[in-house]
């Protein structure tokens, strides 16, 4: 047995040098190019299946054993253990669009691969890593500049904004709640436009909250003017509903002071116990009193309240609501116009907050779980969508629907171009790549044609998964959209008889193709652009 050599550091240390480093191999060049390229396509390849209206889901499980189903592109991205750091530029690409854009995860990663692997025959033919890249950016802005020639306009205004519950709905068509399309489509569509600015056509997207709870249908979702607090009224014989509210904020507890050091207290009469208690409710009186004083007729605590004050409370009929958590505080204090009040002695008319209405609402029928809604904030506009399902993947999958629905009308009102689904854009801008290849002299011609291909990756995609002849169908779409000059035409998933994306009403928005399309473009220029890949230290 050979002798394994062993050295010694600085501190007296031995360490070891094993014989087989020599056997390691560094890959750099075109093939860690390739290698690139190959993990890349690998996590198209995962999650190809998932888009479209008729896409799979996939059945994400946790390192818990939490199992959740859901075919957003970014959530299963995500959920995967991807070791490879090329690839997870493919789930960052899908994690900026969604910030982005919101809708089109799935897409604009499929995208990506399919740009990858049409990069593999260009590399064969020898033509440099750069010149593809930029080639294929030349190719992405003319397409950007080609798909604004060909869209169309979604007409609204404030008074009447029923022509956004199309795309609305076209987005949630592939989701889980899309059996409910018509009732989310309108939530959606009135959360972005009560929170919206028309002057200058921006939405404040923060005020927007999503909250949910586990229990009744997904028919019982709703939208609610105001803010939804996670809390109850403190008594059960406290009013439920208040109009025109005076709210009291307060940051102090109802109950008695401590002292901040140790202490004893040796109670060995019955007098002295008897006082003791006395002077606790009188205590807790002037709490009461000092609330009721400034014209209050709800308070919100950020503390609990001890039995005795949450009895009082409810004899002098002041509804309260305890354990507010500190972020919410905050929002109710900015939306009712109150300040945040941290001694009893403190509280003013002039500082309370105001709402039109306060009501609680009941989850359940045993009526352990309530919340409560403050409705009509004077400042602000801040509305909650409150979502119900049977359990919590049902809702997981319905926040992260009702989001990209949500997000497709806030991009709208910025920017109402819309173009058509269902692959119709992707195909006629393959149809125009095309023919721009055929107009230049240089190897661009190549790289354009290989753009071009790798368009058509959606509408493959979506053919596939509707269980089509995924070429015929594609081909047969591209001779008539030659044909007609008609760019709308695009796969009918859906069987409804009919390729015109306009008639069967399936849009995308024009902001959102476009970002897709760059996105994509630039994370695929990233990959070509690493011909090596070195880990920190230098190692590989």
């Amino acid at each position: 047995m050979a002798k394994v050599p062993m050295l010694i550091d600085e501190t007296g240390q031995p360490y070891i040098i094993l014989q087989d480093q020599q056997n390691e191999q560094r890959i750099s060049g075109i093939d860690a190019l390739k290698n690139n390229i190959y993990a890349a396509m690998a996590v198209g390849g995962t999650i190809r299946t998932s888009y479209g209206p008729k896409g799979m889901d996939k059945a994400l499980v946790s390192r818990d054993g939490d199992v959740s189903v859901t075919n957003d592109g970014r959530t299963i991205l995500e959920s995967m253990d991807i070791a490879n750091q090329i690839a997870r530029l493919i789930v960052e690409l899908s994690i900026a669009h969604d910030d982005e854009v919101g809708d089109g995860t799935t897409g604009v990663a499929i995208l990506a691969c399919a740009l990858c692997e049409h990069c593999l025959p260009l590399l064969s033919k020898g033509i440099h890593p750069i010149r593809i890249a930029e080639g294929f950016e030349k190719a992405a802005s003319a397409v950007c500049s080609y798909i604004e020639t060909i869209a169309d306009k979604i007409e609204f205004s404030q008074g009447d904004v029923s022509p956004l519950l199309v795309p609305a709905r076209s987005c949630i068509s592939s989701k889980i709640i899309n059996r409910q399309s018509d009732q989310m489509a309108k939530i959606a569509v009135d959360a972005v436009t009560s929170v919206c600015d028309w002057e200058r056509r921006d939405v404040q997207f923060d005020h927007i909250k999503i909250e949910s709870k586990a229990g009744g249908r997904l028919e019982d979702t709703e939208l609610i003017q105001g803010l939804l607090i996670d809390k109850g009224i403190s008594h059960i014989q406290m009013s439920k509903k208040i109009e025109k509210a005076k709210i009291a904020i307060l940051t102090c507890p109802f109950e008695a002071p401590k002292p901040k050091t140790k202490y004893e207290i040796n109670i060995d009469t019955t007098e002295k116990y008897e006082k003791l208690a006395q002077e606790e409710k009188e205590y807790y009186r002037r709490m009461v009193d000092l609330c009721k004083a400034s014209g209050a007729n709800l308070i919100i605590c950020q503390w609990g309240f001890d039995d005795e004050a949450n009895y009082l409370l409810m004899k002098n009929e002041l509804p309260a609501i305890r354990w507010v958590g500190g972020p919410d505080i905050e929002l109710i204090a900015m939306a009712t116009g109150g300040k945040i009040i941290p001694r009893f002695e403190d509280i003013t008319p002039e500082k309370l907050g105001t709402a039109e209405l306060v009501r609680e609402i009941t989850i359940g029928n045993s009526g352990d779980q309530c919340m409560t809604c403050i409705e009509g904030c004077p400042y602000t506009k801040a509305v909650t969508i409150f979502l119900r399902g049977g359990n919590k993947m049902i809702i997981e999958e319905a926040k992260r629907s009702i989001h990209d629905a949500v997000c497709v009308v806030r991009n709208l009102i910025k920017d109402n171009r819309i173009v058509y689904g269902g692959g119709a854009v992707e195909l006629a801008s393959s149809i125009h790549i095309n023919e721009l290849a055929d107009t230049i002299a240089t190897q661009d011609q190549y790289i354009f044609r290989a753009y071009a291909e790798a368009m058509e990756a959606i509408p493959v995609c979506l053919a596939e998964n509707s269980g089509l002849d995924a070429m015929s169908e594609i081909e047969k779409i591209k001779v008539q959209q030659v044909t007609t000059k008609n760019p709308f035409l695009g796969i009918d998933c859906m069987e409804l008889g009919e390729s015109d994306m306009k008639k069967n009403g399936v849009y995308e928005t024009l902001v959102g193709k476009k970002a897709q399309i760059s996105l994509a473009t630039q994370v695929v220029r990233m990959i070509l652009k690493i011909d090596d890949l070195i880990k920190e230290g230098g190692e590989q």
